[in-house]
């Protein structure tokens, strides 16, 4: 004769790590700084457009815009990690 034990199981509510949110946070914090430079930064080359450097500095603006967007993504996706825990 088999003997079936039920065991009890409490759910606990999963808790936020504190230390991955904190990174996403700064990851968001870095993001926010280079969206508002960025753009006056090619703001700055559109406006000097007969300067040697016009080209390098338009580049730079431009990387500096794409490196805010990659950022924004990469620190929602830590901060969602940190709240739901990973898949």
């Amino acid at each position: 004769m088999e003997v079936y034990v039920m065991q009890s199981i409490t759910m606990e509510p999963k808790k936020t790590n504190k230390e991955i949110l904190g990174k996403g946070i700064q990851r968001m914090a870095i993001a926010l700084i280079f969206m508002f430079i960025s753009p006056v930064i090619i703001h700055s080359a559109f406006k000097n457009q007969e300067h040697q450097l016009y080209i390098p500095i338009l580049i730079l603006g431009i990387s500096g815009a794409i490196f805010a967007i990659l950022m924004v993504f990469k620190g929602l996706k830590t901060i969602m990690e940190a709240i739901f825990g990973k898949k």
